[in-house]
């Protein structure tokens, strides 16, 4: 009997560590039925373009802030899929913001609006067409303009400004997505640097003011409370402009090193079931989706880009996904969506907010892990 020699052995492991899969992909494949993300994204997307625009107020004069996250999320999962007729639908869907429903275009004179600006640059660079430029870039410049003459800034506002920063800031957690989306989409639309070092900056600016010892952030200064979506809004944030902002940046590194930070206490503040509470940090608190969605977002990301080990945090992500995916019903939607929330000051606030089923605020979350897993 022949014994193989060493360079046979060698080459024989080396196949076969070159076919296992990795842990991630192990992870993020070989979904149970119907849990696949390009089942269930196609599922959210349709919902989607099942329903009329969601507009803000009592009023309900301009585009909603979640209207323009869950449509971002749409058109990446498009765009993955190689989903032609959705894309269509959802560039066809923009049409009439060019003709006779412009007047639902925020104006840019607060962070949930001015955030609208980023669907016309996921469009521009989806299409090329040179109107969904024009509008994005204009929104993303008026941010960072002087503010009309006679506007009233609060204290947080003229801090900002004096930093070099935006007017709109005002340290809520939840900026920490709608400041550096519109930005970083208008550097992926354009390369300009300006745009994602407006970003950074930001960012650095509410990792100094709000991020806490154990990593997890106030919702603000005054709401001393680590509110799950106000949190995912971060996880989410962050996990975006790291995307995008080059690796020679100088603030890189701050980011990054806070990002992590939050990432270990979340991870070990995820329930068995996969989720992630209304409070984080309360274990009497309601197991929430849209906060779960958007850690599972920031999860799954860090992990394929290498900013999170992947043995540690990629089952972490697989267990968050099929809890969501557990939660979705028949109709498309998502239960147990906190509802728009201001800042609170005590934690029965927080604790009686309302559980939504189909809110925007928990669908998009879902088309975001959906097109990450597929990335």
């Amino acid at each position: 009997m022949k014994t193989p020699s060493i360079t046979k052995l060698l080459l024989a492991g080396l196949c076969l560590a070159t076919a296992m899969p990795s842990y991630a992909e192990s992870s993020f494949s070989s979904w149970p039925a119907g849990s696949s993300p390009r089942e269930v994204g196609l599922r959210v997307s349709e919902r989607f373009l099942s329903k009329d625009y969601r507009l803000s107020g009592r009023e309900k004069r301009f585009f909603h802030y979640a209207e323009t996250c869950t449509w971002y999320g749409a058109l990446e999962f498009a765009q993955l899929t190689d989903n032609q007729a959705l894309r269509s639908r959802l560039v066809a869907r923009f049409e009439p913001i060019f003709g006779p429903r412009a007047s639902l275009i925020p104006p840019v004179t607060n962070v949930d609006w001015a955030v609208f600006g980023a669907l016309p640059l996921e469009l521009y660079q989806r299409t090329k067409d040179p109107r969904f430029l024009q509008l994005g870039r204009r929104i993303a410049d008026e941010q960072w303009a002087a503010p009309v003459a006679g506007t009233e800034l609060s204290p947080e506002a003229r801090e900002g400004l004096a930093a070099g920063l935006t007017w709109h800031t005002r340290f809520w957690i939840d900026d920490m997505y709608m400041i550096t989306m519109l930005q970083t989409q208008a550097y992926r639309a354009t390369g300009e640097w300006v745009y994602v070092d407006r970003a950074a900056r930001e960012a650095v600016a509410y990792l100094d003011k709000l991020q806490q010892p154990n990593g997890l952030f106030f919702h603000a200064p005054d709401s001393q409370f680590f509110w799950g979506r106000g949190n995912g809004w971060f996880a989410a944030g962050m996990s975006e402009l790291l995307r995008s902002l080059p690796t020679d940046h100088p603030l890189r590194p701050r980011i990054l090193a806070g990002y992590q930070k939050m990432m270990a206490t979340l991870l070990k503040f995820q329930g068995e079931d996969g989720m992630w509470r209304q409070l984080i940090d309360d274990p009497q608190s309601w197991p929430e989706t849209s906060g779960t969605g958007m850690f599972t977002f920031a999860f799954i990301t860090g992990v394929q880009h290498g900013w999170l080990d992947e043995k540690t945090y990629a089952g972490a992500a697989r267990k968050g996904w099929l809890a969501l995916v557990q939660r979705i019903n028949a109709e498309g939607d998502i239960t147990d969506v906190c509802e728009g929330t201001n800042k609170g000051l005590d934690r029965p606030y927080y604790l009686a907010r309302l559980r939504l089923t189909g809110d925007l605020h928990g669908q998009a979350p879902i088309l975001w892990c959906a097109g990450a897993l597929l990335r």
